[in-house]
């Protein structure tokens, strides 16, 4: 028990570090001119062998179901991936990070207003607590003039809001691949037909990626570190996925987002760094507060 409660864990801090490691990354590479489809192509493409190795112990038995929802995941996942490219590209990691917050008003919303359920105390309160936060948030963007709404008028927060709408019905139908199959074999097959889905895109991308020498032989190394971030957060999603409940799982991936507003600072100079910092801390509260109340 001891041991499985280690691996557990480990399995959780590895996607809550990974996650804004990957998207440091991304966005080292989006500013140095690389565009997104040439991006998410090089990761899926460089974690090809690992997963082919995965589906070849398979052999035959994965069904029709599982490469049905493998490939719906894959879809929604390169557009997902390739907006959040383009708002790191855009924007501040330290602004974007803590937008997942918004993630369980995602699935809270539509139940409310299509279906009725009137969210209760606890969604309140963590409702609350997210908006507040991203108040906060707001008055720390540099594009805002010291505005609370002006965290919505940045472009890169709307592509990620975007991004948070194709993410969330990834994770439903990665929820329905791993019924029927193991974490391992669904992380191959997103990783193959993944990169399936973005080679059309990354070769009518090609003419803008950058020709110069130098910039080449910068790519490889950043892009290996990329491929195994990117990697190692979605293999740690799918594990801790398949053994905790959809709700704790993401109350706890909310951790991610104070993380990225640490790497922000460090690595790109971001500024108003408490202020972020706090916007941050008080929104992963309300997310967590909403994902426990339900």
């Amino acid at each position: 028990m001891g041991d499985t409660n280690s691996f557990d864990g480990m399995m959780i801090a590895l996607r809550v570090i990974s996650n804004p490691c990957s998207n440091a990354l991304q966005k080292s590479l989006g500013v140095a001119g690389w565009p997104s489809p040439v991006l998410l192509t090089l990761t899926h493409g460089l974690l090809g062998p690992v997963a082919m190795a995965i589906l070849f112990r398979a052999g035959d038995s994965l069904g029709r179901e599982f490469w049905m929802w493998s490939l719906a995941s894959a879809v929604l996942a390169v557009a997902a991936n390739g907006l959040i490219i383009e708002a790191v590209r855009r924007s501040d990691l330290s602004l974007l990070g803590p937008i997942n917050a918004y993630k369980p008003w995602m699935s809270l919303l539509p139940s409310w207003f299509l279906l009725g359920e009137v969210p209760r105390g606890g969604e309140w309160t963590g409702m609350g607590l997210v908006l507040l936060g991203s108040l906060v948030l707001g008055r720390g963007a540099s594009t805002s003039s010291g505005r609370s709404w002006g965290l919505w008028l940045d472009r890169g927060v709307q592509l990620r809001f975007l991004a948070l709408v194709f993410s969330s019905a990834e994770a439903v139908t990665l929820r329905r691949a791993l019924a029927v199959s193991d974490p391992a074999c669904v992380f191959a097959a997103w990783v193959l037909l993944g990169f399936l889905v973005a080679v059309p895109f990354a070769w009518r991308a090609r003419r803008a990626c950058p020709r110069d020498r130098a910039d080449l032989v910068r790519l490889w190394p950043a892009g290996l570190a990329l491929a195994l971030t990117t990697g190692l957060m979605q293999a740690s999603t799918l594990s801790v996925l398949d053994f905790m409940p959809t709700g704790v799982a993401l109350s706890f991936f909310q951790l991610s987002a104070v993380l990225t507003v640490f790497l922000g600072r460090a690595f790109f100079h971001e500024p108003q760094f408490k202020q972020r910092l706090a916007g941050a801390c008080v929104m992963t509260a309300g997310a967590v507060v909403m994902v426990l109340s339900r």
